[in-house]
Parts: structure tokens; C-alpha cells; sequence
């Protein structure tokens, strides 16, 4: 090793420390020279110009003096005409000389004096080598005329009373007064307002004309009427008023001309100056102006960052923000770079946000304009993407840099962001509350193939409603569906609570059944209070503390509720004094009026005394009546422990061991070994024990691994899962991750086929025919329109033609725009969506921010906008837990001991339940889950209409046959395409030609023709549906697939969904309602032995108990 020391070369002798200590007297031969800088400061003219003008400070007492001098000269001027004894005669004289007494004449000329010394000395101090430039400025030339003949009536006393406009000072106090104001904003070091600055100096103009005016006509009418000051006020304000009474008016020639040169110069000089201050004020209405610093130290304000604004996210910005009583004091101060729409300047001057809305044109990257917001002193700042962008990781950095503008300008100000990569994500985790959109859009989409409808659950929870929605509509459904809209999600502290407290040391199941059954409200999560983490449903074992915070849905919080016991009102009737029967249960009715809420407790003491019972399916002959349900315990005890293992992967208990041997060597529970982005949280899942090869990812192609080239072949035992997006991006990590989740048996798990582009062949060989879902994600590439809504076109038409070409396939599609989704699955001539339409718009006239709500594709969460979630950050400001339990019930945030989201679905062997009330019973006793709400299809009772008939050639045949009869019998069929919108009446009429074609040729043709014929009749006879599937069928047997898979089945266009929302106690139960539940944690409840030991304590339990605990 090189000795590093040794290559050093030692310090010269004047350098080492010793002769620093000691001194060296070496230094004073060296050949240094000491250099001094700005020798050019320290003249006495630069001194003197530093104290006059560079020196903000100094510069601005100087110009403060200079004011007060100007202002004193013309107060002794009006003291002097005050004085003076009005003279006798007209002569001219009287106009060149003046009485002015000894004392004043000696403060006018001390006044002078200082003032020409002053206007000498700044006149020296500013030349730059043209003295002309100097001398020709015009307050130069007033200093002149004002100052000089006082300087010589010092040395020739006859000069002492010779007249001096003095007034004219007036002019140098406005020049003053302007060069303060400039110094003063740069002595304190802050922006001056243009609009303050302009009107102070039109009012200073205005102020000396009139001055001006008034002091030059009362001494040219010295020879004349010999007017006063007051008078020649009156007769200033009346000339320049335009109304002239004529009562005064000059005499002399001379206050004649001194009154049109006035007008003259006022008529050039004003229009100037109010011309310069419309533009001002138009160019603040473009940008804003500024926010007072008084009204955010007394008023509360938030802060909406944007690059566009658009009027959709204004709407609903605002809509969500004052939809909370709290809020309505607050303003919202809008900060954004581009100039103010036409459509949000017009939205902003209605009195109901003008007051309260404040535009600001401004970066947040310039702390002057975040000065103008005052953000230092804001209660939040939102920080909104434009998601319109074809580049969003460039909108993202975009974002980045405000939220990191905000934090170096306002550290104390809590941050509202919404970003749209994931991978961007942990560049803003100082931000209080953050939501990533490609993470809740995948994670909704994923939900949405197990749990249907989940995108519209979430979409409704998070929207703040009175669940007044849909209650003018003839339809049972929409009332239903609009009431239970309303419920959100609510939290208090359990021992100050009414509907909670007197669960105190009761397990978590039993508070949430009996809150329910009591009250209707229905419990989902609660929170330690020294605990930051939210936990849902953490299951019977969790014992509530009168210090937890408790969060559960309902039509209102607790606080805006009013509680009637029955015994308080009046006595009922006597059949209500009895207990009827089993189908008399309690009814708890839900009244929503202006925030508060009113709730009905029926008396429930009434029951006989072998309780509730129902009679379970019978087994053959064997009838045995017994409790249906069980009891939810107040405390779990050992054997609800053990039935509580019912939760683990019950497919590994069902299956065969071979086939568990398989599933075993297949599959692996663990945590995903890489992470695509950082911030991404781990998640407990389904995992392979070998990493498949890259090559053998591709379904297409085949590689040396596998000679598979179409999904049919790959003989995938669950259906599959398409999506079709742009790119596989980090953020599709949310939606695979939910789809392989820990707690979701290996027998459910669906094959994930991810396409990237969607020709028909694509689709074909990625077995669209045998899908279980196909979910389509907005495309990047069409965000930037020339039109803002034509942004989701491509999106629309593809999926139309997937909905036509593939009738029974479940689509589920995501848009940009929430107005497109009345586009989804269009028929022009339905009657049914006509009238959705114009619910649509009354609910939107009334001011629902939810008149979407009732299109068929959202309500059956077929289709959602991303943009809809954005009320999720604004309600974050009131309720800062909503996008940990919304990321909770996603699936994004896993916590040791909170529940997930799961749904199951009503058969007909659970009907013996019958209402929901008996079914949450049901729920918490045997497995501890807590049921949210119902997804729900009915069957579609229309009238017939032509967009609904289809007519086939056989049945016009028997109808032309029968003579009596006056009109067609129509065949319904279910169909998705768009034959519905082909008129009957075109297809009779071509078929009536081709008959008649047919029938025009002779008997004795030959079989060319007939043949001919025959295939023209059969070219008519087909439907569009049948052309459809004649397609797809050749295309597949083109691309060497089977046709087996494709059939026409049955669409859902007789039937609708809809979500019910925690819907009362007694609703009842219908088929197949899926049932959305919160089910706990299953690897909290685990025992240390193994699953196949918990499975033998639980058949040791006896089958009766089990039997009752499965549905």
C-alpha cells in the first residue's frame, strides 16, 4: 500500500503553525498586495446616494418628508387666502400681488428653501451626464416656479408679497406619494397590489384637478366676483359633475380660459387613468386578485391546488365539501395556472359559491402566489392530478412538486393529495392523506369478479346523500335503492354513544347484532384509543371498551339522530299488542329530514316463550322442529372459538387427497417475494412454489415449455378473468392481488389473461367465450380529446361491440366521464332507459349528486368512473378515517386482525331465514361475519314495445294464415345486440318481396333459380343476432378453435340490480341476493395446531351445530 503521507510535501515555512503562534517575520517580504472592494461606496457622493435612494428604508423617510413638506406648503397657502382681506376694485394688479404677512412669508420661505435644496440635491445625485434630461422634468419645473421666488424675495424684500401658485404643490405631493407607496412595499417586502396602486393614484389626480381648479379660479376671481374658497368648491364640483346650475360662474376672461384649460386637461387626464384601471380589474378578474390577510386570520379557508379546472371537478368539489353542516363557514380559495372557463366564471357568479369561492390564477411553485392564498395560514390544501393528461406519470411529477411547493411554504398546513401512479406514491408520503387512483381503480375491478358490484357499494359510501334519491319515482326498486344510497360511514367514541354504550364488555358480534336489530345501525370496525389502526369486524373475540371509537353505517351520524321509545308515544292498537305470528317482526323505520333522523324502536318485549323458531329443511320423512338460529353470545366462548375455524380454506377439507396433494404441490400461502412499486402494503396470498419462465407467460405463443397457443388448450378447470388494458402497469398489482388473496379457497382462484390489445382473434384466443368476467380499463392514450367527453369514444364503442358480438359475457368497464355511462349497453329505442334518462334529470334538477345512480350498468356495478372517487379525499378533511377503512374493504392495507370484504349468495336452501334481520342473526352467532348490505336482481317488468318484438318468418307465416286475427304475436327473446332497435315493420316488408319473388317465378323453373330463391329467403330470414354469431363462429373455426364454448345465451336485459345499503331488519330475503359481509380475520382465530386437527374438534362438536352454522 502507497504510503499517502510521504507524497504530501510539507507546508512552507509561513504557513506551519508554529509561525502562526509565534508570528513569522518572513511575511512581510512577501509580494502579497491587500485589495479593499467597493472603494466606489465609499465616496461621498455614493454615501449620499445610498441614504437617498438606494436604501429602501431611508429613501422612504426621505419621500415622507418630501410629502409632508408638499402637503404644509399647500395647507399655508389656503391659510394665506384665508388671512387675506378681500381687495377693492379690478384692477389687474390684485392678480400679480398678495397680502401675505411677515410670519408666513418667513414658513413659505423656509419651505421653499428646504424643498429646492432637496429637489438640487436628488437632481445632483440622479444625473447620469444629460443635464437637460434634468432640468426639463416637469416637477423640476414646478419646484422652480414654486421655490425660487420666495429664495429671491429674501434678497429683494418688494418681491414679498408677490403671488406664487403655490397649489401647485399639490402636483408634488401626488409624484410623492406614488414613489412612497413604491418604497414602501419594498421596505417591507411584499408585493404591491397594481389595482391599489392605480386607484390610489386616480383618486390623487382626481383630488388635485379639483384642487387645482379650486385655488386657481378664487384668485382670477380677485379682479371679478371676488369669490371665496367655498364658493369655488361648489362651482369645481358642480362643472365637473356635468350638472352646471349656473348660480356661479366665472367673469373674467382670464378664470373663463383658466376653466377650459381645466376641463380640457381633465378630459385628456381621466380617461387615461380609468382606462388603466378597467384593464387592471379585468386583468384581476382573470387572475384572481388575492386573498386578505384579515379574512384568513378571522374566516377558516382550504386551498384547491389544480392545473385545469374543469366544471364536473368543481361541481363536485364543492357539492362534497359543503355538503357537511360544519363546513358552510368555510371559503374555498382556488389556485390554478390557467385563465378562469367560461363555464366556471359563470358557476362562480352565482351567489351560492360567489361568496364563498375564491379564484386565484396562480402556480403553486411561486410562493407570491401562495402568499396570495395565504396558504401559511389554510386549514388543508388539496392537490389534484389532471388525469386528462396522455402522460400521467408527467401529471404526477406535476402534482409532486405542488405538494413539495406547499410543505417548504406552509409546513403546518395538512396535504390532501391525489396521485395516479402507484410508483409515484412515496414521493409524497409526508402528505396527511393520500389516494392513488390506479390503486382503488384495480382494486375496485378485481372486487367487482367476486363481489359484484363492489365499485358501487364503495362509489355510494363515500358519497355524502339524505337518501332522498329515487322517492318520487312509481318504482319500488328506486325508492328502495335511493333510501338505502344514503347510508355512509359514521364514527364515535363507544362511551359516549346511545347506540353503543351499553355494549361496554360485550364481544364486538354481539354490539354490532343488537345495535342493528335495536337501532338499524350497523357496526363495521372499531379503533383502540391508543391505536392508530383501524380494524374491521376483528370478530367475536374483541371485547369493546367504553374508550374505543366505534364506525358504523347508517342514514346519519348519531349526534343529528333523535331517539322515540315505543312506551313514550301514544298506546297502539290491540292487534299490536300481540305478537302475531313469525311474520310479525319489528319495523324500524328510517325517517332522513334536514340532517336529523328519527327512529322508531318498536317494542320488542312481546315474545312467547319458546322464542323465534324455524322449521329447517326436512330429511325425507324426519321432522323435527328445533331453534334455527343460535344466540349471539355476549363473550365467545372455547366452542364458538372452534366453530370459528369454519373461516380457514375449506377446499382443502372437500377435495379428494389426491387432489389435495395436487393443490398442495401447486400452491403456497406467503407473502409476494417482490414488490412492483415502493409503498405497495404486503398482502397474505395464493402464491406458485416455482416462478413460472417469462417465456411461458405469453398465451399465444408457444415456447420450449409448453406448446399451448389459445386458453381452451391450457384446460383451465375455473373461468377466466380478462382484462384488457393499454399496458401492464405497476398498479395492475392491486387488481391481481385481491384475485389471490390468502382467505379465498384454491378451488375459486380464476385464471388472470391479461390483453393488451383487443381484435376480435385476441379475444377469441384468450377464451372470451368461456370468461367469467372481462374488465376494460380506460385507455391512456384517448384521455386528451379536442372534446373533454369524447375522451371515453373508444372505450364506449369497443365494449358496445364486445356487448353485441358476446351477449352472455359480464363486462365490467371503467370510464373517465360519470356522464358516459348512460352510453353503456345504448338501445336507441328502449323505453325503459328513456325513462331512467328523465328520472336522471329530475333527480339532477332537485340537486342530487348522485342522479347517475339509477342507470342499469351502475346500479349493477357494470361500469364505474374513477372520477367518483374523488369525494373520497374531499370527505377525508371531516372524516380523515375514510380512506383507511375504503383500503381496508379494498383489499389494500391488510391489518393483523381486521376482517376483508366477502359476499355470499342466497340459494334456495336459505330462504328458511327469510328476512335480513334473522340472517345478521345468523351470521354473528355461527361465523361472526357482519352483513353490509344486498346486492339484488329482479326480473324486468316491461311493456311491450317495438324495440322489444322480434318477429320471426314461421310466425309471420301462421299469423298471414290466420285471417281473424287483427294483429302479429310478437316472439320475446333476450337478446344483448341491437336487433331490438330494427323496426319490424322492414323486416315483414323485405320478407313479403322475397316471398313474392318467389313465388312470381313458373312452376317448371329449374333448380338453379329455386336454389337461388332459396337462398335469398334464407339471407332474410336471419336475424342480426344470428349474423353476429354466424361471424364469430367462422372466425373461430378459422383460427382452428372449437365452436363448442359459444352459444347464445341469455343476456341480462329482463333483469336489473341494484345495492341495498344496510338495509332495515325486516327486509326479505329474495334468491340469489348476494349478501356483501365483513368477514374476520381467519389467521386471527387459528389455533397453533393444524387445520386438519381444528377440523376434527369441530366434527366432534356434534353435526347439529354444524348444520346450523352453514348456510
Amino acid at each position: 500500500m502507497v504510503d499517502l503521507e510521504s507524497e504530501v510535501p510539507p507546508l512552507p515555512p509561513r504557513y506551519r503553525f508554529r509561525d502562526l503562534l509565534l508570528g513569522d517575520q518572513g511575511w512581510q517580504n512577501d509580494d502579497r498586495v491587500q485589495v479593499e472592494f467597493y472603494m466606489n461606496e465609499n465616496t461621498f457622493k455614493e454615501r449620499l446616494k445610498l441614504f437617498f435612494i438606494k436604501n429602501q428604508r431611508s429613501s422612504l423617510r426621505i419621500r415622507l418628508f418630501n410629502f409632508s413638506l408638499k402637503l404644509l406648503s399647500c395647507l399655508l397657502y389656503i391659510i394665506r387666502v384665508l388671512l387675506e382681506s378681500p381687495s377693492q376694485g379690478n384692477e389687474w394688479s390684485h392678480i400679480f400681488w398678495v397680502n401675505r404677512s411677515l410670519p408666513l412669508w418667513g414658513l413659505q420661505v423656509l419651505v421653499a428653501l428646504i424643498s429646492l435644496f432637496e429637489t438640487i440635491l436628488l437632481g445632483y445625485l440622479s444625473y447620469k451626464g444629460n443635464i437637460w434630461e434634468q432640468i426639463l422634468r416637469i416637477p423640476f419645473i414646478l419646484e422652480i416656479i414654486n421655490a425660487v421666488p420666495f429664495v429671491i424675495s429674501i434678497f429683494w424684500p418688494d418681491l414679498r408679497n408677490l403671488f406664487v401658485p403655490v397649489f401647485l404643490n399639490c402636483w408634488l405631493a401626488k409624484h410623492a406619494l406614488e414613489n412612497m407607496i413604491n418604497d414602501l412595499h419594498r421596505a417591507i417586502q411584499r408585493t404591491q397590489s397594481a389595482m391599489f396602486n392605480q386607484v390610489l393614484i386616480l383618486i390623487s389626480t382626481l383630488l388635485c384637478l379639483i384642487f387645482t381648479c379650486i385655488c386657481g379660479i378664487q384668485h382670477l376671481e380677485r379682479i371679478g366676483k371676488k369669490l371665496n374658497l367655498f364658493d369655488s368648491l361648489y362651482f369645481c364640483i358642480v362643472t365637473f359633475s356635468t350638472v352646471g346650475f349656473g348660480d356661479v360662474t366665472p367673469e373674467t376672461w382670464s378664470s373663463k380660459l383658466f376653466v377650459v384649460a381645466m376641463i380640457c386637461v381633465a378630459l385628456v387626464v381621466l380617461p387615461i387613468q380609468f382606462e388603466q384601471l378597467a384593464y387592471l380589474w379585468m386583468e384581476r378578474q382573470k387572475s384572481g386578485g388575492n386573498y386578505s390577510r384579515h379574512r384568513a386570520q378571522t374566516e377558516k379557508h382550504v386551498v384547491l391546488c389544480v392545473s385545469s379546472l374543469k366544471i364536473d371537478l368543481l361541481m363536485d368539489f364543492l357539492n362534497e365539501f359543503y355538503a357537511h353542516p360544519r363546513l358552510q363557514d368555510y371559503y374555498v380559495v382556488i389556485l390554478c395556472p390557467t385563465e378562469m372557463d367560461v363555464q366556471v366564471r359563470r358557476v362562480l357568479q352565482i351567489p351560492m359559491w360567489s361568496q364563498r369561492v375564491i379564484y386565484l390564477q396562480g402556480s403553486a411553485l411561486k410562493d407570491q402566489d401562495l402568499l396570495r392564498a395565504k396558504m401559511d395560514d389554510a386549514e388543508a390544501c388539496f392537490i389534484l392530478s389532471s388525469r386528462c393528461e396522455v402522460d400521467r406519470t408527467s401529471s404526477d411529477h406535476q402534482t409532486i412538486l405542488r405538494a413539495w411547493a406547499v410543505k417548504d411554504f406552509a409546513p403546518n398546513c395538512p396535504l390532501y393529495v391525489q396521485i395516479l401512479k402507484p410508483e409515484n406514491k412515496f414521493h409524497i408520503k409526508f402528505a396527511d392523506h393520500v389516494v392513488c387512483e390506479e390503486e382503488f381503480k384495480y382494486a375496485m375491478l378485481a372486487l367487482n369478479c367476486i363481489c359484484p358490484a363492489t365499485s358501487t357499494l364503495i362509489t355510494l359510501l363515500v358519497h355524502t346523500s339524505r337518501g332522498q334519491e329515487g322517492q318520487q319515482s312509481p318504482e319500488q326498486w328506486q325508492k328502495t335503492y335511493g333510501r338505502c344510497s344514503g347510508n355512509e360511514v359514521y364514527h364515535i367514541t363507544l362511551g359516549d354513544s346511545a347506540f353503543f354504550a351499553e355494549y361496554a364488555g360485550k364481544s364486538f358480534t354481539y354490539a354490532s347484532f343488537h345495535a342493528h336489530k335495536k337501532f338499524g345501525v350497523c357496526l363495521i370496525g372499531v379503533r383502540r384509543e391508543d391505536n392508530k389502526n383501524i380494524l374491521l369486524n376483528p370478530g367475536p373475540r374483541y371485547i369493546m371498551n367504553a374508550s374505543d371509537i366505534c364506525f358504523y353505517i347508517n342514514i346519519t351520524k348519531e349526534e343529528n339522530s333523535a331517539f322515540k321509545n315505543q312506551d313514550q308515544q301514544k298506546k297502539s292498537s290491540f292487534s299490536r299488542s300481540f305478537c302475531p305470528g313469525p311474520s310479525r317482526l319489528p319495523v324500524h323505520s328510517i325517517i332522513a329530514s334536514m340532517g336529523t333522523v328519527a327512529i322508531d324502536l318498536q317494542d320488542t318485549s312481546c315474545r312467547s316463550a319458546s322464542g323465534p323458531t324455524l322449521t329447517l329443511p326436512t330429511e325425507g320423512i324426519r321432522e323435527v322442529r328445533r331453534p334455527s338460529i343460535a344466540p349471539v353470545l355476549e363473550v365467545a366462548d372455547a366452542s364458538s372459538l372452534q366453530t370459528c375455524d369454519l373461516l380457514s380454506d375449506q377446499s382443502e377439507d372437500e377435495t379428494t387427497p389426491d387432489d389435495k396433494m395436487s393443490s398442495n404441490l401447486e400452491y403456497a400461502k406467503g407473502y409476494p417475494p417482490y414488490s412492483p412499486y415502493i409503498g405497495s402494503s404486503p398482502t397474505f396470498c395464493h402464491l406458485l412454489h416455482e416462478k413460472v419462465p417469462f417465456c411461458c407467460l405469453r398465451l399465444d405463443k408457444s415456447c420450449q415449455h409448453n406448446y399451448y397457443e389459445d386458453a381452451k388448450a391450457y384446460g383451465f378447470k375455473n373461468k377466466l378473468i380478462i382484462v384488457a388494458a393499454e399496458t401492464a402497469g405497476n398498479g395492475l398489482y392491486n387488481f391481481i392481488v385481491p384475485l389471490r388473496a390468502y382467505y379465498r379457497p384454491k378451488k375459486e382462484l380464476n385464471p388472470i389473461v391479461l390483453l393488451l390489445d383487443n381484435p376480435l382473434d385476441d379475444l377469441l384466443r384468450c377464451g372470451v367465450t368461456f370468461a367469467a368476467n372481462m374488465v376494460v380499463v380506460d385507455k391512456e392514450s384517448t384521455m386528451s380529446a379536442e372534446e373533454d367527453y369524447m375522451a371515453d369514444a373508444k372505450t364506449i364503442v369497443n365494449v358496445q361491440t364486445l356487448f353485441r358480438l358476446f351477449s352472455s359475457l359480464s363486462i365490467i368497464t371503467e370510464l373517465t366521464h360519470p356522464a358516459n355511462m348512460r352510453f353503456m349497453q345504448f338501445r336507441a329505442k328502449d323505453c325503459y332507459s328513456l325513462a331512467l334518462s328523465k328520472l336522471e334529470k329530475k333527480e339532477r334538477e332537485r340537486g342530487s349528486n348522485l342522479a347517475f345512480m339509477f342507470r342499469l350498468p351502475f346500479a349493477a356495478g357494470r361500469v364505474f368512473s374513477i372520477s367518483m372517487l374523488d369525494t373520497l379525499l374531499y370527505q377525508s378533511f371531516v372524516k380523515d378515517y375514510m380512506i383507511s377503512i375504503t383500503r381496508l374493504l379494498l383489499g389494500l392495507d391488510t391489518i393483523p386482525g381486521s376482517g376483508f370484504l366477502c359476499s355470499i349468495k342466497i340459494t334456495e336452501e336459505d330462504l328458511w331465514i327469510r328476512t335480513y334481520a334473522r340472517l345478521y342473526q345468523k351470521l354473528c352467532s355461527s361465523s361472526g361475519d357482519v352483513p353490509i348490505g344486498i346486492y339484488r336482481t329482479e326480473s324486468q317488468k316491461l311493456a311491450t314495445s317495438e324495440s322489444q318484438i322480434s318477429i320471426s318468418v314461421e310466425e309471420w307465416e301462421d299469423t298471414k294464415d290466420c285471417k281473424d286475427q287483427g294483429h302479429l304475436r310478437g316472439n320475446h327473446r333476450n337478446s344483448t345486440s341491437s336487433d331490438q332497435s330494427d323496426h319490424p315493420l322492414l323486416r315483414r316488408k323485405s320478407m313479403q318481396w322475397a316471398r313474392r319473388l318467389s313465388r312470381k317465378g313458373p312452376r317448371h323453373s329449374g333448380k338453379t333459380a329455386e336454389k337461388i330463391t332459396q337462398q335469398r329467403l334464407n339471407l332474410y330470414r336471419r336475424s342480426e343476432r344470428q349474423e353476429l354469431a354466424e361471424l364469430v363462429k367462422d372466425r373461430m373455426k378459422h383460427l382452428g378453435l372449437s365452436t363448442a364454448g359459444y352459444d347464445e345465451m341469455n343476456d341480462h336485459q329482463s333483469t336489473l340490480s341494484y345495492i341495498l345499503i344496510n338495509p332495515s331488519p325486516d327486509t326479505r330475503l329474495e334468491l340469489n341476493d348476494v349478501v356483501y359481509l365483513i368477514r374476520p380475520d381467519p389467521l386471527s382465530y387459528l389455533p397453533n395446531s393444524e387445520p386438519s386437527q381444528n377440523s376434527s374438534l369441530c366434527n366432534a362438536a356434534g353435526q347439529d351445530s354444524r348444520e346450523e352454522t352453514q348456510l
